[in-house]
């Protein structure tokens, strides 16, 4: 697949409002066909109908929990067995702010579930089909949270840091033809952080909320420039290209075969 182009049509999870509705919007004028995946069926109804209507381009709807194992199964099934599909957008996720002691658990599993297992699940299915074909696009919905500890979403974090880390090995393992991207937006204006306790995503970040539209415009802007980590807000490319060369100048001594000598400081008193 050429970088400069995407084709065929993409299944888009969290579609129904921000960030996953917005890349439904963007594909549909650029003549995709799409599926279309999140729990509400009406919101799903609706945004299928105003986007046939602009743009004429096939639109299925699929309702689905991506928590409950029988449908993200469902959605598994139609990323292997349609053929037509050649773009997943991983965007479905949810965020959780608070001290860790203090969230509830239950939240926890669950979105661990929707942010690691169903991101896995889903990537599994496609790169699958995709690699038999030897053509396709896969794009992960990760955060700027899971490169910085600071911002103390312990668990949600966490989960964007896998995210991140499983992207860039998938681009170690499949076909250059299989293009991956992972998209870590900063403070954005969707509902997740209306949804997540945290106050809104004005109470996260002081310098201010980016538009949904600028942050997914940005997102297909790096997917054409062959990106495989696309940081909307972030000027200069060197700055990741830096932090990732200090990454890689530990690994020679990541694993050996004796500890280091600072270690060796004799037997205790």
């Amino acid at each position: 697949m050429s970088k400069q182009d995407l084709r065929g049509a993409a299944l888009i999870t969290g579609a129904s409002s921000g960030i996953g509705a917005t890349y439904a919007d963007r594909l549909a004028r650029t003549g995709h066909d799409l599926v279309l995946v999140a729990r509400d069926t009406a919101r799903l109804e609706a945004l299928a109908a105003k986007l046939t209507a602009a743009t004429g381009v096939k639109i299925d709807i699929l309702t689905a929990d991506l928590t409950n194992k029988a449908d993200l199964a469902k959605v598994e099934a139609r990323l292997a067995e349609d053929a037509a599909i050649d773009i997943l957008i991983n965007n479905a996720g949810a965020a959780l702010a608070g001290a860790f002691v203090d969230q509830d658990l239950e939240r926890i599993d669950s979105m661990i579930q929707l942010n690691v297992v169903s991101v896995t699940r889903l990537a599994h299915a496609a790169a699958k089909a995709f690699a038999a074909r030897d053509r396709g696009a896969i794009v992960n919905i990760s955060s700027v949270v899971g490169l910085a500890q600071e911002l103390q979403m312990a668990v949600y974090g966490a989960t964007k840091a896998y995210v991140t880390y499983f992207t860039q090995t998938l681009r170690l393992q499949l076909s250059p033809n299989i293009q991956l991207q992972a998209v870590l937006p900063g403070a954005t204006r969707t509902e997740i952080w209306d949804r997540s306790g945290s106050g809104g995503a004005e109470a996260l970040d002081p310098n201010g909320l980016m538009e949904v539209d600028d942050m997914v415009d940005a997102a297909l802007a790096g997917f054409r420039q062959g990106e495989l980590i696309t940081i909307p807000s972030l000027p200069d490319p060197a700055d990741f290209a830096a932090y990732d060369l200090a990454r890689t100048k530990l690994l020679p001594n990541l694993s050996r075969n004796r500890s280091a000598d600072r270690y060796k400081v004799g037997e205790p008193a």
